[in-house]
């Protein structure tokens, strides 16, 4: 392993009707789903991506608004269902299409969607 495991992560922005076309892209060249994970905004939440390759770390960020929906990525990688339930139990967010929906119970929280801003 003779790269800088430091350097700095690519990050890249991406439109929904780019998601899926870029998710079999990567699958395609070899690429290994990494982890996904929602972030709280105003307006609605942002959905990060991360891909690797050789040690090198592509991610990509999505913006949602409220009460926009998301195609789901199981369909190239089937281990994302974990990751799309669980940012949809806490964020809110559907996930169009998924190869394992778990319709809001794979977590049981106090309250629907926690971590969706009010």
């Amino acid at each position: 392993m003779d790269k800088n495991i430091n350097a700095i992560q690519d990050f890249r922005e991406i439109t929904a009707s780019e998601l899926l076309p870029t998710v079999r892209n990567l699958k395609e060249g070899g690429y290994r789903f990494v982890q996904m994970c929602g972030i709280t905004q105003d307006d609605g939440a942002i959905v990060m991506y991360s891909f690797d390759k050789d040690y090198e770390m592509t991610n990509y960020k999505l913006h949602v608004k409220d009460g926009e929906s998301v195609e789901s990525i199981t369909g190239s990688y089937w281990n994302a269902f974990v990751y799309e339930n669980e940012v949809h139990d806490l964020f809110g967010i559907e996930f169009l299409h998924s190869a394992l929906d778990f319709h809001g119970n794979f977590f049981k929280t106090a309250e629907p969607t926690p971590w969706k801003k009010k």
